[in-house]
């Protein structure tokens, strides 16, 4: 490896370390305990459930909606960069802006949420594409998992910080638990930036083909082309029966994956579980998270990364039948331990696989899609489990439904040929 394609791949890698404070202490953490006991004081804790995955599933909807659109008119004008710098700076300006709600300000904290979701999820499609742009093929499976292996090694580091604060507010000048939370939105903006700068520095957009040479378009240009290049490429995947297989699998299984990150502690909080305790069992998914992601990195590697992702949705299936009996601490960590050993892995091995398949001349607009898909399942999971928790009053039935997403993912995956590669589609 040359020296400057370790620099890219680090500071490729780094940002996963950067954005990952955001998905640990505001998404999994802070955000639906301070959403709970601090925005909605006082209200129904269904009622509260339904908010926060009706909010989880507004952001997505925006960013399914733009994601392809702005991957092709990256892709086009080579401005993946900018993208990504757009997104960050939004999601980690609106976390900081979370300080700002005060007590039952339910309605400000969740604009300033949704926002910031936007931008986290925005920022991710140009960041996943630029895996192409920074090492060959053979590379993808290990440095996707180097990039979510720093993710949970930075976000948990972050996050035991955060927790540290709102145990003991008077070390670090704070008058309560509830201001040392507010405090740590800012942390996580903060860190977010910072830790951004090496990929922003260091990883360039790749010289466009001689057919887009001329950058200098304007923005309107940009669009229409843009437009056109995505309804010729959603055209050209719907031919393509390999990759909509895969995404389709993607589309089922990475419901669920994200419906246990993001509903994980409101619903530990909903049985009964103790909050403290719920946050320790986060921090212990993100530190196994960390070497899990690299074993992960090797299964794709020597195993195939197929097989990798068959034996995470196994333990994700045991996960759920378990936690819908759950009803001890100790039973929510062993599940937090099985949720961290293979987490990451199968997020790492689906980003790659998928970037194995797709065009390299095409990688913003072509994950666009994938954000499309993964994004669309996460309307579905919250707002499902939110919506059937409601319903009946029990969160625990809405938990099983998560199985089915499961099943038929792994299913449709099984017809996948992870050796294929699809070729540029052209307006």
């Amino acid at each position: 490896m040359q020296i400057s394609e370790k620099k890219k791949t680090i500071s490729w890698a780094l940002y996963d370390w950067a954005n990952s404070a955001f998905s640990t202490t505001v998404v999994a953490g802070f955000f639906p305990v301070f959403f709970k006991k601090y925005w909605s004081q006082g209200e129904d804790i269904t009622l509260s459930t339904f908010k926060l995955g009706i909010a989880n599933s507004i952001a997505s909807i925006v960013i399914a909606i733009l994601a392809p659109l702005l991957g092709s008119i990256a892709d086009y004008g080579g401005i993946k960069r900018k993208f990504l710098i757009f997104f960050t700076t939004l999601g980690a300006v609106m976390t900081i802006g979370l300080y700002f709600a005060e007590e039952g300000e339910w309605r400000y904290a969740i604009f300033l949420y949704i926002l910031a979701s936007v931008g986290f999820a925005g920022a991710n499609t140009f960041y996943d594409s630029q895996l192409v742009d920074i090492v060959p093929a053979k590379k993808f499976h290990s440095v996707s998992a180097l990039g979510y292996a720093l993710g949970y090694l930075g976000g948990g580091l972050l996050f035991a910080v955060n927790v540290y604060m709102t145990i003991n507010p008077n070390l670090f000048g704070l008058n309560s638990s509830a201001e040392a939370v507010r405090v740590s939105f800012v942390t996580v903006g903060v860190w977010w930036i910072a830790f951004s700068l090496p990929i922003f520095l260091f990883v360039k957009d790749p010289e466009p083909e001689e057919k887009n040479m001329d950058r200098k378009k304007s923005y309107t240009q940009l669009i229409i082309h843009g437009s056109r290049t995505l309804a010729a490429t959603a055209k050209h995947i719907s031919t393509l029966r390999p990759l909509l297989l895969f995404l389709l699998a993607y589309f089922l299984y990475i419901d669920g994956v994200g419906t246990v990150i993001k509903m994980a502690i409101d619903y530990g909080m909903s049985i009964g579980l103790e909050s403290n305790s719920l946050i320790t069992a986060l921090l212990i998914t993100q530190f196994i998270g960390f070497p899990s992601a690299m074993i992960f990195g090797w299964i794709g590697n020597k195993v195939g990364a197929k097989k990798g992702v068959y034996l995470a949705l196994i333990v994700y299936i045991f996960v759920t039948i378990m936690g819908y009996s759950m009803d001890s601490t100790q039973e929510f960590y062993l599940l937090a331990i099985a949720v961290g050993l293979v987490m990451g892995g199968i997020q790492s091995l689906s980003r790659s696989i998928y970037a194995a398949m797709i065009p390299e001349s095409q990688s913003a607009e072509f994950f666009g899609f994938f954000n499309l898909f993964g994004k669309f399942a996460a309307i579905m999971g919250p707002a499902v489990m939110g919506y059937v928790g409601h319903l009946t009053k029990s969160p625990r039935l809405s938990i099983l439904s998560l199985i089915v997403f499961f099943v038929v993912g792994g299913v449709l995956l099984s017809y996948v040929d992870e050796t294929y590669r699809a070729k540029a589609s052209s307006a």
